[in-house]
């Protein structure tokens, strides 16, 4: 017999399902009540042993107190609406200066950021671009290549792309 799949949005251990879309809007309440920027939110673990991420960002950085302040927050909704019937482990973070880019919001928050873009197909002969991101419109993302001027990628087409840190 094969099991159901979760609903979308649900992540499913043998005795539990856990609706991380109800607690990603929990999140994004916080962090946007605490002018932060909500980055994502991770479930991984079990019933016995939940790993719950959320990571925030500010222009600027986030600091530890943004972080704690976020963190006793959503804990104390996630105690209140009683998402967990075990122990959960919440961790609040920034997802650091080299963070990946998988959302299309992603490509237009961090406009102007230099990011490195692996593609699934190469385009001419480049696998591999980096440039300044110039922003995303109907499913393509806009890179400045300097002097190769500027591109317009598939999101489709992008295997990974990530910030490139800059000193």
């Amino acid at each position: 017999m094969i099991a159901d799949s979760p609903p979308v949005g649900y992540a499913h251990s043998p005795n539990l399902m856990v609706n991380v879309e109800k607690i990603r809007d929990m999140a994004l309440r916080v962090a946007t009540s605490e002018g932060l920027h909500l980055v994502d939110v991770e479930l991984k673990g079990s019933s016995s042993n939940f790993l719950l991420r959320v990571y925030i960002d500010k222009p600027g950085g986030v600091s530890h107190a943004d972080c704690a302040l976020v963190s006793e927050q959503v804990s104390a909704m996630l105690d209140v609406e009683d998402l967990f019937p075990g122990r959960y482990i919440l961790e609040v973070s920034s997802p650091g200066l080299d963070r990946k880019l998988t959302k299309p919001s992603d490509f237009t928050y961090f406009v102007g950021r230099r990011a490195r873009l692996v593609l699934k197909e190469a385009i001419g002969e480049e696998k591999v671009l980096e440039g300044r991101l110039a922003g995303f419109e109907n499913g393509r993302v806009r890179v400045d290549l300097g002097d190769q001027g500027l591109r317009e990628l598939d999101l489709v087409n992008i295997r990974k792309a990530q910030l490139v840190v800059e000193l």
